[in-house]
């Protein structure tokens, strides 16, 4: 068996698989301060001695250089209970077991690569627009990391002349997640973006932050596939629209692929982080046979 643990900022996602990538068992805990949650992790994980390997997909930012002291920490999150944890280090401790250490959003392309919307590619980006904007990115089936891990909700953006709304970031009042998250909205238009549903400005000016970071992602990775998740993009008017504006940007420089088959919702649904827990650690075990 194979346990996957997606560590998200509200909930902890815990799961079993078999080695075939059946999904065995579930259970998800408030994500409470470590001294709360993690020996329910830890006990959970203990129930299943048969287990070969664990894959671990957390909310960050987080340490992902073995060469650096940071690796295996949440580092400078706003959940104060965790900065700077070591969460692969108390897992590795608790349970000697291999384990894969990446981003939630790292693995949540991961599993659409594998068994998901990106599954006939080799490069993908999956971007999660709700209470914040993550991303994470797949090139040539490896899950991008460096001295860092990709940061893409902060990538910078060219604010809309009109917009005079400042930015809900604290580091980048131009960021795509200071000028599109959901607390965006909120603060922009004084509604939660459920209730703006009927209101097409608002999405017209979401569609054009979220498409230039696109853009930006592409002119950049050349992704095969963006996937966007999260609450936001529960607003299925945003695929239309940014697709249109994703052309309009690209203005006939780069040959483009099909749009409708390139910028799409996920197919796992809720099940993309685990997946990618899962598949990462199933690589890590046979890397190691």
């Amino acid at each position: 068996m194979i346990g996957a643990l997606e560590a998200g900022g509200t909930k902890m996602v815990c799961a079993i698989f078999s080695d075939q990538g059946a999904l065995v068992d579930r259970v998800s805990y408030p994500t409470e301060t470590p001294i709360e949650v993690m020996p329910k992790i830890i006990a959970y994980f203990k129930q299943y001695p048969e287990l070969k390997a664990i894959g671990v997909g957390s909310f960050g930012p987080i340490g992902v250089n073995p060469e650096l002291e940071s690796f295996g920490y949440i580092t400078t999150t706003p959940k104060l209970a965790w900065q700077h944890y070591n969460l692969y280090g108390t897992l590795k401790e608790a349970l000697p077991l291999p384990i894969a250490w990446t981003t939630d959003v790292n693995a949540a392309a991961y599993g659409e690569l594998r068994q998901g919307a990106a599954q006939d590619v080799k490069n993908c980006l999956y971007l999660t627009v709700g209470t914040g904007i993550g991303g994470g990115v797949v090139v040539n089936e490896k899950v991008v990391e460096g001295y860092a891990h990709p940061e893409a909700g902060h990538m910078l953006l060219m604010r809309n002349e009109q917009d005079d709304y400042e930015g809900f970031c604290p580091y980048h009042k131009n960021c795509a997640e200071s000028l599109a998250a959901g607390p965006a909205i909120e603060g922009r238009w004084g509604k939660k973006a459920i209730e703006l549903t009927d209101n097409p400005e608002v999405w017209e000016l979401e569609a054009e932050y979220l498409a230039q970071a696109l853009y930006n992602y592409y002119v950049t990775l050349s992704s095969e596939r963006f996937i966007l998740g999260g609450g936001v993009m529960k607003q299925s008017q945003l695929f239309p629209l940014i697709r249109a504006k994703f052309a309009e940007l690209n203005n006939g420089y780069l040959e483009l692929p099909e749009l409708e088959s390139f910028i799409v919702p996920p197919q796992l649904g809720d099940n993309a982080g685990i997946t990618g827990c899962y598949e990462l650690a199933k690589d890590l075990i046979e890397a190691n046979v």
